[in-house]
């Protein structure tokens, strides 16, 4: 539990699985990138009222723009950062709506396209760019929850690899405020 609260969280394998059970979370098993798998979420989640929901699965790849994409690179990042989250969203977020609670998903600060300073990581920027306009557009058919996306600044974690400053801990402590700030749209 989480602050007395129960968390229900999801995992892709059998070693998330092991590592979130510890924690003492109630564990179910989806893997974002895989369609079929997501159909069933709401299905596994059902009579539930969720209060707060993270969409965190993320998947990254660096080059810059002076390499194309490779269909394989493209259709990974996309399929997780982008369409994972679009069949989620509809999955989970009547949940929220029901519970006047808050969806939010990682995105990052290198989804800005005002402040783009380098072509690093070009397919990843530009997964998150289209992952905030998505939960942009969603935000109005779920007028009971609050939808949006947080940047939860570069972490220790699997994507963020060890060198990155906070950790995950420490990151989700600096996002917990902003998202109790998170109202639903008037």
């Amino acid at each position: 539990s989480d602050a007395g609260r129960r968390v229900i969280a999801t995992v892709r394998d059998d070693e998330g699985r092991e590592r979130v059970q510890a924690l003492g979370a109630d564990v179910l098993t989806v893997d974002v990138a895989n369609p079929a798998s997501v159909s069933g979420l709401a299905w596994q989640l059902d009579g539930e009222k969720i209060e707060a929901a993270w969409y965190v699965a993320g998947v990254i790849r660096r080059p810059n723009a002076l390499t194309p994409p490779t269909q394989q690179d493209f259709d990974a990042v996309m399929r997780t950062n982008v369409l994972g989250a679009m069949q989620t969203l509809p999955q989970v977020a009547p949940m929220v709506s029901d519970a006047q609670g808050v969806f939010a998903f990682l995105s990052s600060s290198m989804s800005q396209i005002g402040s783009v300073g380098e072509s690093s990581a070009w397919l990843y920027r530009t997964s998150k760019a289209a992952l905030n306009m998505a939960v942009a557009a969603a935000q109005h058919d779920y007028p009971g929850g609050a939808l949006g996306t947080i940047d939860p600044g570069w972490g220790h974690t699997d994507m963020g690899d060890e060198t990155a400053p906070p950790t995950a801990e420490t990151s989700v402590r600096g996002t917990r405020p902003t998202l109790a700030h998170l109202t639903a749209a008037a």
